[in-house]
């Protein structure tokens, strides 16, 4: 071989292996690029997610932690009612020393079931059920709309949240009942008894209610209102002014047989017979009255806080003149004896009763 076409080849070979380190070093370089542009991109999504207050958290996992007074609110809030019912005999609760086995279906109607998330909610009428109902429709997806799950719960039609789309727990095998019970997660929302009673008169009575003034509306009028033949629909009782005054309706609450707890239409109802939180042994108790802080907590707690999203709650926060005005005709003894009725919800759920309506406290009231 002549010196020249060896100066070729070794010239060939040295150009060769120049390129092959060139190629190799424009690779890396192009993936330390792409590996620190995608960190970037990581870095900054994960920016914009800690400063939207109301993000969704991604794949169940939320980057801000529950703060340690929520979690002791909750702690002191269960070990309260485990004391109250383990302790307190001066209670009247139904159950309270039975096991859930002796407990009718009936009984159970009002504990509702999300079997794709393991959930179960004891809804409490007048404390935001029907937003918690919707809520429940969306993760069990119970209702569709043309084939497909509602997805956001405020389209959810107001006539369909009441529905039978959800299912009861009393609806299962007892032993099913009882095994969901063990292992799903139990929550439960509650409100002040008298507040409570307050939001359901205006519902029920105050406002045209056709189906509850047929129901009760004519009879409170007949028997307390001194109204001897009230008109049969309900747009003409209101158009003449003949509606039941909320001292009618204690006086009604009043006269329903004591210890008969049938006889009480569910939005009045005691929320120890209707949940029965001393057999039950509930995860989660959230109040209406820090009920945004608390549905946030739970649904943490469920993990479901990247599904949904509960809306911030429009409350008005009622002024110690105006609960004044509502039990101001209330006689003390009558109030007494109402809270005798009430006494379970109140003293289970840490409700302070008071006496005289000059020591009302009403900070946390709505």
């Amino acid at each position: 071989m002549s010196k020249f076409k060896k100066l070729y080849l070794v010239l060939s070979i040295l150009g060769f292996v120049s390129l092959m380190i060139f190629t190799y070093k424009q690779k890396e370089n192009g993936t330390a690029e792409k590996t620190d542009a995608k960190t970037k991109t990581e870095t900054e999504t994960r920016a914009r997610l800690d400063k939207f207050k109301d993000r969704r958290c991604e794949g169940k996992i939320c980057t801000s932690p529950v703060s340690l007074d929520l979690k002791h609110r909750q702690y002191y809030r269960k070990v309260l009612l485990y004391k109250q019912c383990k302790s307190n005999s001066n209670l009247d609760i139904t159950g309270k020393r039975k096991s859930f086995d002796n407990i009718q279906n009936e009984e159970l109607h009002n504990l509702l079931v999300d079997d794709r998330h393991g959930i179960i909610y004891c809804y409490v009428p007048k404390v935001a059920c029907t937003a918690w109902k919707r809520i429940m429709i969306v993760l069990s997806e119970s209702l569709k709309m043309y084939g497909v799950p509602y997805k956001n719960p405020q389209d959810i039609p107001i006539k369909e949240v009441h529905g039978s789309s959800l299912k009861h727990l009393n609806t299962y095998p007892k032993a099913a009942m009882k095994q969901k019970l063990q292992t799903y997660k139990k929550f439960i929302f509650v409100r002040d008894p008298f507040v409570r009673l307050i939001s359901a008169y205006k519902d029920k009575l105050q406002s045209p209610n056709q189906i509850y003034y047929e129901r009760i509306g004519i009879q409170i009028l007949k028997q307390f209102g001194n109204v001897s033949n009230p008109p049969a629909s309900v747009k003409q009782a209101n158009a003449q002014g003949i509606v039941p005054s909320f001292s009618d309706f204690i006086q009604y609450i009043l006269s329903l047989p004591a210890r008969d707890y049938a006889k009480f239409d569910e939005h009045w109802k005691q929320t120890v017979h209707m949940c029965h939180p001393c057999i039950i042994n509930y995860d989660f108790i959230g109040k209406m009255e820090t009920i945004e802080e608390d549905a946030a907590q739970l649904l943490r707690l469920l993990k479901v806080d990247n599904i949904v999203n509960f809306q911030p709650y429009e409350k008005r926060k009622a002024n110690a003149d105006e609960m004044k005005t509502w039990y101001s005709n209330i006689p003390t003894e009558w109030r007494r004896k109402l809270y005798d009725i009430y006494r379970s919800d109140f003293e289970l759920f840490g409700y302070e009763y008071l006496y005289t309506l000059d020591d009302l406290y009403l900070e946390n009231i709505i």
